[in-house]
């Protein structure tokens, strides 16, 4: 009975506190259900705090360079169609807003450009390492950590307002330990809705998990807006403080995985939480050679499908970040119906690409569950980005109307097989076959393959800023361009998946016609 006493221990000092607290609460243990639902809330919370934090930054930079090329473009446009009014209330906003030193200078939208590609850089580099580091800890605590780091530097950006920091290599270093912390995130949380849900499931439900990514944008930029007006640095303190506190939220809530809370894994299901003592069958404390070993980096990129979707999301991911990063700067300099939008109306209409992209995410994950084939849905999905892309450049300044309709149908193309492979494929390729049952892979192959869309999304941004002085159509190549290699690198994958559905198909034939016929 002893042995029993202590397991039932082991188990319950292995659960989060909050957890504890609820089953006190209730007098019995939650439900797998339950414990399911508890997941997806924490998680989606969670990752949708790293986007908001995220989006701070873009919404400020009005405050720190409010002479940029953005404004400098508007009222050029405004004095062409001859409407003074723009003019006035932007030379009025320019002189009641001065600017922060050192990016209110010539070179202050160069300056913050280099804060935007030193945070995607180290995010995109550190999202290698956060997922060897997730795949041999405690992702609880390494999540925890995380968001705590996140809040931190973002408040400590903030802190710039208040403390009256000009030192550009101020704010370049925090946004580089920033972007560092934020890459703990995205790893760890598909690691642990992976650890929750089968893979028959899982498009599906991770399709409207991911819808987190868009609520946070979203969020960002509502409650970042809001606070700007009371200067800069609440627009980042607030949202820093809000990501720490979340941390705290999964640090007490967040259990890793079914083993944790004593419940045992049964195929792709899992039982019911144990009674103190039911089943237990070996050693409380394993040998070294017992304990499941972490997958290796280099092991991890050999999993078949790691690569190809790697790479395609390198291009997808491009495609997406580009949107995120510039959207609302071309639609405000647009001509739609005859006329400028201005830049709180153009921010508005942006965020139905995010839009979108939820209903694209959820569209592909349904579709490539019932299907049963990822790798046809992402490139079907990146494919009709195609000419989504090219609608949307060519048709978008027929109308608002048109604008808006365009845009949410580029949204979900573009957006779909980027949720659909940051989740659900990541999450199936960590558990691959290969592994022979290993599932200490997830955080690994998720950190490759966001990792490589990451550095994507580095340089799409980028190349944009280059060549839209030149020519937004120019632009527009490029991502139709990037489209097409995106679903081009799934071609392997997608031969193989048609292969076994014919031939699934013909087995079926055979064995209906191979069956006796009754006779009357």
């Amino acid at each position: 009975m002893g042995s029993l006493s202590e397991s039932e221990c082991e188990v319950n000092n292995r659960k989060p506190y909050g957890l504890r607290f609820f089953e006190w609460m209730r007098k019995k243990p939650l439900s797998y259900k339950a414990h399911q639902a508890i997941v997806l809330l924490v998680t989606f919370l969670a990752y949708a705090n790293y986007h908001a934090s995220r989006k701070t930054t873009s919404i400020i930079k009005s405050a720190l360079d409010p002479l940029s090329p953005d404004v400098g473009l508007k009222l050029n446009l405004w004095r062409t169609s001859r409407s003074s009014t723009p003019v006035e209330k932007t030379n009025q906003w320019s002189l009641s807003s001065g600017g922060w030193a050192p990016f209110d200078a010539p070179e202050g939208t160069s300056l913050l450009g280099e804060l935007d590609l030193a945070f995607l850089g180290i995010y995109a580099g550190g999202m290698y390492f956060s997922g060897q580091l997730g795949d041999r800890t405690d992702l609880r605590i390494f999540l925890t950590l995380g968001m705590l780091g996140t809040g931190l530097f973002t408040l400590l950006f903030g802190l710039g307002y208040w403390a009256n920091i000009h030192i550009f290599s101020y704010y370049l270093i925090v946004q580089m330990l920033a972007g560092l912390f934020q890459s703990t995130g995205w790893p760890s949380v598909v690691a642990v809705v992976g650890n929750w849900f089968g893979k028959s499931k899982r498009g599906l439900i991770m399709g409207i998990w991911n819808a987190h990514t868009s609520v946070g944008n979203i969020s960002g930029s509502l409650v970042a807006s809001a606070l700007l007006s009371y200067g800069w640095g609440w627009s980042m303190a607030v949202p820093g403080l809000i990501i720490a506190f979340s941390g705290l939220v999964v640090f007490l809530f967040l259990p890793v995985n079914p083993e944790s809370v004593g419940i045992d894994k049964v195929g792709d299901d899992f039982s019911c939480p144990k009674k103190a003592g039911e089943g237990i069958t070996e050693p409380l404390l394993k040998s070294e050679s017992e304990i499941e070993k972490a997958v290796g980096f280099m092991e991890a990129w050999r999993i078949p499908g790691v690569a190809p979707f790697a790479f395609c999301l390198f291009f997808a991911k491009l495609v997406a970040y580009t949107f995120l990063y510039w959207l609302p700067f071309y639609i405000s300099h647009t001509v739609i119906d005859g006329k400028y939008l201005s830049s709180t109306t153009a921010g508005n209409l942006s965020t139905l690409f995010d839009i979108g992209g939820v209903v694209g995410g959820i569209l592909a994950g349904h579709i490539s569950d019932r299907l049963g084939a990822r790798a046809i849905t992402a490139a079907s999905f990146m494919y009709c980005a195609i000419p989504a892309l090219y609608c949307y450049r060519n048709y978008g300044h027929v109308s608002i109307t048109m604008n808006v309709a365009l845009m949410f149908i580029t949204g979900m193309f573009v957006n779909g097989p980027y949720a659909l492979i940051t989740t659900a494929v990541s999450a199936d390729l960590g558990t691959h076959s290969s592994l022979q049952g290993s599932s200490r892979a997830l955080a690994t192959v998720t950190a490759i393959i966001d990792g490589t869309g990451s550095v994507g999304a580095a340089i799409g941004p980028l190349l944009t800023g280059y060549l839209s002085a030149k020519s937004w159509s120019s632009v527009f190549v490029m991502l139709m361009v990037s489209a097409l290699i995106a679903g081009l690198f799934l071609t392997r994958l997608v031969i193989a998946e048609v292969t076994a559905k014919i031939e699934e198909s013909a087995s079926r034939g055979r064995i209906t016609s191979q069956s006796p016929v009754l006779e009357v």
